[in-house]
This record gives C-alpha cells, sequence and structure tokens, in this order.
C-alpha cells in the first residue's frame, strides 16, 4: 500500500510550496527533509537575539512578484534594501577610489554613466554571441567597442566582475554569456526583519514533514515511486524532487533510472557556485550615514570590495560582505578568523581610522553542506537558457523535478522555488492552481497529520 499520493523531498520553500498546494487539493502527501529543520536555503539564526539570514536575504523585485504576496500576506515585515542586484546607483553608496579616498558625487555620477553605458552595449554583445561563449568574451567585446582609455575600461571592467561573481557566485569566465539574462529587478527590492525562514514556517504549517530523513534513492516507474531513506522504502504514486544541483549531480541522491535526455543534458550544464556570507556587527556605526552599501575601487578590491549596511533591520551596526566565486574557493579552509582578519584589513584602507573590532562576526559554510553543496546554480559555458525548464520536464508523469535552478525567468532566488514548486504541483494534478491557495486555502485544518519530526 502506498503512503502517500505523493512523496516531496526536500521541504525548502520549493518542496513546501508544492506539498501545501496538493494538500490543498486533497492529496496526501509526506515530505521528507534530509536536515533538523525546514526551510533549505532558507536560513535564519537567531542566536544572540538577533535575526541572521545565512541563506536567502533579499526578495529581488517586489512587483507582480507571487512571493511578496506571499510574505504580505502570511504578515511578514519587509525593510526596502535595494542594492541586492549589485546596481551601480539608484541607492546612495559609498564608493571608494583605487587610492581608498571616498569619491565625489560628481565622480559617482560619471562612473555610474559609464556602467549603463557598457551595460547597454554588452546587450547587444549577448544578443549576438554564438552558443559557448563566456560572459567574459561579451564583456570585453562590449568594453572594446566604448574605446576609452585604460583606466576608465578597468573601472567597469572590474564592476562588472564583481557584478557577476556577487549575482551569480562563480568567475566571470566560467558563466554563460546568458547567464545573467533574466536577472532582471522589477520594483524595489526588500529584506526580511524577522527572518526569511518565516515563509517556510507558514508554508509548512499543516504538512507532514518528516525531518532528518536523508533519501539516498528514488527509483521512478509506471507503478509509481519507490523512496529509500535510510533503512526504510516508502512508496507513491509520485515524487517531487527539490534537492539542490549539488546534491543532484553529487550521486548522494540516485534517480533509478538515471534522467534521461532532455534532463540530463540540462543538469550538465548547470553548476553549484561558491558564495557565502560575512556579517559584521560593531559596537558603532563608523561609515557613513544614509549609504546602503560601501563599494571599493582597484586591485586591492579583488576580494572584498562591496559592504551592505544593514543596521536598519535591527538597530545593531551591522555590514555584510560576500566572499563569492574564486574568494569563496579560495578561503574555504580558512579558519573564520582568518577570514574576518582579511575582511577586517580591507575595510581599515577605506576606514584606517574606525575602531574596527566587531563585537561578532558571523560567516556561512554553504559550499561543505552536504545538503546542497554550494548557494545556488549558475550556467556553465555551453548551457542555455532553456536549461532550467528543461531540467522540470516531467517524467512520465510520476517524477517531477523543482528548486530554484528549475525555472527560467528569475533563476537562482526564493521566487523562482516558489515558483517551480507550484508549477511542479499543478504538473502533479494535472490542472492549474491559483497561486493565492498557498496562504488562502485550507491546509492545516484538514485531516492530516501536521508535525516536523
Amino acid at each position: 500500500m502506498n503512503e502517500a499520493d505523493c512523496i516531496v523531498v526536500g521541504a525548502g520553500v520549493a518542496g513546501l510550496t508544492a506539498a501545501r498546494l496538493l494538500v490543498a487539493a486533497g492529496r496526501r502527501v509526506v515530505v521528507l527533509e534530509a536536515r533538523h529543520r525546514i526551510g533549505g536555503r532558507t536560513h535564519s539564526d537567531r542566536r544572540g537575539g538577533l535575526v541572521t539570514d545565512r541563506g536567502a536575504s533579499w526578495i529581488h523585485g517586489i512587483d507582480g512578484n507571487p512571493l511578496y504576496s506571499a510574505v504580505r500576506a502570511f504578515g511578514m515585515p519587509t525593510m526596502e534594501l535595494t542594492v541586492g542586484s549589485y546596481q551601480p546607483d539608484s541607492r546612495p553608496i559609498a564608493y571608494y577610489g583605487p587610492d581608498g579616498d571616498r569619491l565625489d558625487q560628481a565622480q559617482v555620477d560619471r562612473f555610474a554613466a559609464d556602467v549603463h553605458a557598457f551595460d547597454e552595449r554588452l546587450a547587444r554583445a549577448i544578443a549576438e554571441s554564438p552558443r559557448g561563449t563566456s560572459y567574459e568574451t561579451v564583456a570585453e567585446e562590449a568594453l572594446a567597442d566604448l574605446a576609452w582609455p585604460a583606466d576608465r575600461v578597468e573601472r567597469v571592467r572590474e564592476f562588472v566582475r564583481h557584478r557577476t561573481e556577487e549575482q551569480y557566485g562563480v568567475w566571470i569566465g566560467e558563466l554563460d554569456a546568458h547567464g545573467l539574462d533574466d536577472d532582471q529587478v522589477e520594483g524595489d527590492e526588500v529584506v526580511l526583519p524577522e527572518g526569511f525562514d518565516v515563509l517556510a514556517m507558514r508554508l509548512g504549517e499543516g504538512l507532514d514533514v518528516r525531518l532528518e530523513h536523508v533519501v539516498t534513492r528514488v527509483h521512478w516507474g509506471s507503478d509509481g515511486v519507490v523512496v529509500t531513506c535510510g533503512d526504510r522504502v516508502l512508496r507513491a504514486d509520485r515524487a517531487i524532487v527539490t534537492v539542490p544541483v549539488g546534491v543532484l549531480k553529487s550521486g548522494a541522491l540516485v534517480i533509478d533510472p538515471p534522467l534521461p535526455e532532455p534532463l540530463a543534458g540540462a543538469l550538465d550544464g548547470l553548476e553549484m557556485n561558491t558564495f557565502e556570507k560575512v556579517f559584521l556587527r560593531f559596537p558603532r556605526r563608523f561609515w557613513a550615514p544614509d549609504v546602503y552599501a560601501l563599494r571599493r575601487q582597484g586591485p586591492a578590491a579583488t576580494w572584498w570590495h562591496s559592504w551592505y549596511d544593514l543596521t536598519p533591520l535591527h538597530g545593531v551596526p551591522t555590514l555584510l560582505t560576500f566572499a563569492a566565486g574564486p574568494c569563496a574557493r579560495a578561503i574555504r579552509d580558512w579558519t573564520d578568523e582568518a577570514i574576518t582578519a582579511s575582511v577586517l584589513a580591507a575595510l581599515r584602507e577605506i576606514h584606517p581610522d574606525a575602531d574596527l573590532a566587531p563585537t561578532s562576526v558571523e560567516i556561512t559554510r554553504w559550499q561543505d553542506d552536504p545538503f546542497s553543496r554550494g548557494s545556488y546554480a549558475y550556467m556553465s559555458v555551453g548551457s542555455a537558457t532553456d536549461d532550467h525548464d528543461l531540467l522540470a520536464t516531467p517524467l512520465g508523469g510520476v517524477l517531477h523535478l523543482a528548486g530554484e535552478a528549475t525555472w527560467t525567468e528569475d533563476p537562482a532566488t526564493v521566487t523562482a522555488a516558489l515558483r517551480s514548486g507550484h508549477r511542479a504541483a499543478e504538473n502533479v494534478l494535472g490542472q492549474q492552481v491559483a497561486i493565492e491557495t498557498l496562504w488562502n486555502g485550507d491546509v492545516a485544518g484538514m485531516d492530516r497529520r501536521g508535525r516536523f519530526g
């Protein structure tokens, strides 16, 4: 006898979204989660009475975004912080030149205008590029077309490299030319003062979620699915697998029989990135007031170049910086103390007289997490934008894949995770389901074992 109509592997936003919509439609659903908590890569640390989003932080563009609609419907407070997409301007940013001195507004305006002029030419270079072209190649072509002096070109070149690393956690030469095609932000960006994982908690209410259940095999066929979890086997009519690309490619979870084409080829073209966060809290704010971020230019900023002011979230002076791409790989085996010293040395160059003794530092280690193996997926050179959606192609009406890497329009975001879970639920049901069912549907009130354990 089948234990459920559908087994969902992974209790991140994609898995919880799919499960919640299926339960609201009357299906028996079991969610198996390897971790001791729900949320996946939405993980909020609450030690010391402060909320630190160690995973997802931003909603990138609230206009027409169902994720934002869900957050509002669940009563989650938000705060505008529109620099999450590495804009050169649009909000107050304190820029520091290669010599460490702060740029005046006229200098900032000229630099931002250069970035915008470059982006116009970059869009054309991307559109004209053949398949298999790297983002670095098209960026260099666009820079050459501008025919600027060397120092002016270099400021924009390093900005684009940093933007690529912060957006996708990868060196610019390893990203496909179309890897940022869908990285468009519509409307303000917001962060969540109470923690991003509150969304997962609300989505998980009333669901049968079984924590610390590590799935090692999913066998699928015309007669349904058999899921191996430790020494136990569970059967269902269908399964939705929402684990990250890093886990799918590691072999830690075996899909049996293996993914056929076009899914296998799509998965080959996607890779997991290297992207970590460093949060520094200080006894007092030493940086310029009324700025959203601090940015450094020049060779000294190869690793640590951007710090985001999170002070307004909780009233505690806080800067967030990222170790992305080559930096994240290089410091992977460093101690927290060594990483902290490196970041503070970079800060000291632009604030030589400041008291740089943080009261606390938190550093993420997503590369070493066996249940993610990185932060999110990116398109390697030679992959295609459509690979995201191809990875979600239903298999025999039995097996479905979902997660941020399976949504083409805005991959690598929680919005993509939520939308992919919505699509997977519709594919299982064979009919359209209003996304509003997530917050309006009767889930907790149904005859289900609502538990986390």
